[in-house]
């Protein structure tokens, strides 16, 4: 009288059945924790790299402030206005300010542990002054206040264009008023590398008010 309840009674999960359900179950687990947290790495390094770049695009943007306000040779009267070599830069800017004479500003660009750093000194009209602050800038005993413009730059390379190509601006370029003087360089190239940017970004710039 049993034997028909006891065929139909459902028969439950064993315990290895079990045991291979939980085992699959964390492999699955395992296998979408490492593809989410891939997604996360990706988006973190992602992110780095743009921020990375929007910050040297604004450094270039200075760069070009200053570059379309380099002082020319009346105010200078033939003195060096541009110095480049490998991680560092120094030129000489004119800031003007309305119904007033133009004053003459030094300012600087340096690559230190890893951090590109812009300075510009006081105004002056005075070129002996000038001169002064010019050694200064070009000196490691600057004690002007600096703004960091960007972090994590692996190096900075300052071309100038002369002659028909890019040459490494290592010595002062001076801005000569006499026409027969040898003609200053009608551009300036730099590239800044970014660890966290695989490709070097470099931005071209004009001199053509020189």
């Amino acid at each position: 009288m049993r034997a028909p309840f006891l065929r139909g009674r459902r028969r439950g999960f064993t315990l290895i059945e079990l045991l291979v359900a939980i085992s699959i179950l964390a492999i699955v687990a395992v296998l979408g924790w490492r593809g989410l947290d891939s997604i996360v790495r990706a988006r973190v390094a992602l992110t780095a790299q743009i921020e990375a770049t929007r910050g040297m695009q604004l450094a270039f943007a200075q760069m070009q402030s200053d570059v379309e306000h380099m002082a020319d040779a009346v105010l200078l009267q033939g003195r060096p206005f541009l110095q480049a070599e490998a991680n560092r830069m120094t030129m000489v800017r004119a800031a003007y300010r309305e119904n007033e004479a133009a004053l003459l500003q030094v300012v600087s660009y340096r690559v230190v542990d890893g951090v590109l750093l812009r300075r510009e000194s006081a105004g002056t009209r005075d070129l002996v002054q000038l001169d002064a602050l010019w050694k200064v800038a070009n000196t490691n005993t600057d004690s002007t206040p600096a703004v960091a413009l960007q972090s994590g730059i692996n190096g900075m390379i300052v071309e100038v264009w002369e002659s028909g190509r890019w040459n490494p601006g290592t010595q002062p370029v001076a801005n000569n008023p006499t026409p027969l003087a040898a003609p200053a360089p009608t551009g300036v190239q730099v590239s800044l590398q970014a660890k966290d940017v695989q490709a070097v970004m470099i931005k071209s710039f004009l001199l053509g008010g020189l």
